[in-house]
């Protein structure tokens, strides 16, 4: 096997690396997964708390002012369809909701019966609006850039309901409806921010801006029918979603009000999801010093091997070639290496002994040069 053939070093090395790494990646894996589930967690709160609140008061918004037209819409003065009667009830509409510039009333042809204001009668046959209610809808409501104020705003409308004299039957006899500037709900919506990339932005159920934190959007009640959030809007409820907007990834919230509009909550996914970003980069430095320090341990611990080792190699090849050995230092030693040692440090005593014997044998058989001369 090839890891046999490795050095010292590098075995030690594996095998600590090895032994590092595997619960680092583990720990690393299990905080990744608790991190980006903590994140998501707390991204969907945000976005799903800032979308709630504006979406309840938007819903009560609209509701409000549904319940003035159809308390007002069932007084005797309006169901009379007589623009002079109807005129102080709808001025005090006008004077009593601030954020209103117009009300009237239409018959069911579309034609205009009373006004708030003094301008012409209008023919409103064309508007959304009054499709919606005499279509049988119990509110009819269109954004649009206002005539009168040249800013955008909402037009609400309630059904008036006739009774038949004859038959005693009710129909929709015209609307009752409301022109409204929506600068207040804007600044409610486009004011709170998420985070530093954050915003909100409301659009009507055509796909329409009816409130959005770039004025160019929301002076011209553009058209968003084509954005992302509202293409993936859920048909009811709420839903989480992602896509991109000005290139850049985004994470929203897209919920639905009461009365059909979508309610979008982004949030830049780069600075939503930092904190994962961050558990990365942190878990990179931590794996990066670790291999940096089990590196520079193996090397140590390996030299702490190799050099003994390496001296007791040469000492045992010294010995295999007849050179004795005086002391064997890392016979001191307490580990195994300190046990080879003492074992090569009495073998090297053995062979000096027995080369010492041998000698002196050889030198007790020697013939002396006293005796040759004589024999001579």
């Amino acid at each position: 096997m090839k890891f046999l053939n490795l050095s010292i070093f590098q075995k030690i090395l594996v095998t600590m690396l090895f032994v590092a790494i595997v619960p680092l990646s583990a720990i690393w894996y299990i905080n990744y997964q608790n991190t980006i589930q903590q994140t998501t967690d707390g991204v969907n709160k945000q976005l799903a708390d800032v979308s709630d609140k504006l979406v309840s008061y938007v819903s009560n918004w609209v509701a409000m002012n549904l319940k003035v037209l159809n308390q007002n819409g069932a007084l005797a003065d309006i169901t009379s369809m007589d623009g002079a009667r109807q005129k102080p009830v709808l001025k005090s509409i006008l004077d009593e909701y601030k954020w209103s510039y117009l009300v009237f009333t239409t018959g069911a042809d579309g034609m205009n019966i009373g006004r708030s204001d003094d301008l012409k009668l209008l023919d409103y046959s064309d508007r959304a609006y009054f499709k919606d209610i005499m279509n049988g809808a119990p509110m009819g409501k269109q954004v649009l850039i206002s005539k009168t104020t040249n800013k955008p705003a909402v037009i609400l409308a309630a059904p008036i309901h006739l009774t038949d004299k004859t038959t005693g039957v009710q129909k929709i006899g015209g609307l009752i409806a409301m022109g409204m500037s929506i600068a207040e709900m804007s600044e409610r919506i486009t004011n709170l921010r998420i985070g530093k990339t954050g915003y909100a932005f409301l659009l009507d159920e055509n796909g329409k801006v009816v409130a959005h934190q770039k004025e160019e959007y929301a002076d011209k009640a553009a058209d968003f029918s084509k954005h992302p959030a509202f293409v993936q809007r859920p048909q009811s409820g709420k839903a989480m979603i992602t896509y991109q907007d000005g290139g850049k990834d985004v994470i929203a919230y897209v919920q639905k009000t009461d009365h059909g509009w979508t309610m979008v909550a982004q949030q830049d996914y780069d600075e939503a999801f930092a904190p994962v970003r961050a558990a990365n980069w942190n878990a990179g430095v931590l794996l990066a010093a670790t291999l940096a320090l089990v590196t520079l341990i193996a090397y140590w611990f390996s030299q702490q091997l190799a050099d003994p080792i390496r001296n007791l190699t040469r000492l045992a090849d010294e010995m295999s070639r007849g050179r004795t050995v005086v002391k064997v230092a890392e016979a001191g030693r307490g580990d195994e290496i300190g046990a080879l040692a003492a074992a090569i440090d009495r073998m090297g005593t053995s062979i000096r002994l027995a080369i010492e014997r041998l000698s002196a044998k050889q030198a007790a058989a020697a013939p002396r040069p006293d005796a040759e001369r004589r024999a001579g």
